[in-house]
């Protein structure tokens, strides 16, 4: 009684199989990439006068954050400077525009 099963389940596991078959894949949806840059790799900027500009930020941020340490120890004698506050802010404010320009 067990032979004329296992033919019937050979058949039953086929059609199965055939019917779940797909014609092709999908397309894939466009890329979001603005930029046509894989996400591997770094956005490009195209124009010098970015270029001039992220530098011009990027020395900004440099010497603002270079006075952070001897703020730092004028707070631990127990004086606080009256542009630190400031200072730091400005520090997150260009750090951030220029992550934002850096980044795809």
């Amino acid at each position: 009684m067990k032979a004329p099963a296992l033919p019937l389940l050979a058949v039953v596991l086929l059609s199965i199989a055939s019917s779940g078959q797909r014609t092709g894949f999908p397309n894939p949806p466009p890329s979001m990439n603005s930029q046509g840059a894989t996400p591997g790799q770094p956005a490009v900027v195209t124009r010098k006068e970015d270029f001039a500009e992220l530098q011009k930020e990027a020395d900004d941020l440099a010497r603002t954050a270079q006075t952070i340490p001897d703020d730092m120890a004028a707070l631990r004698k127990g004086t606080l400077p009256k542009d630190l506050i400031q200072k730091l802010k400005q520090i997150e404010k260009l750090s951030k525009r220029l992550r934002s320009q850096v980044s795809p």
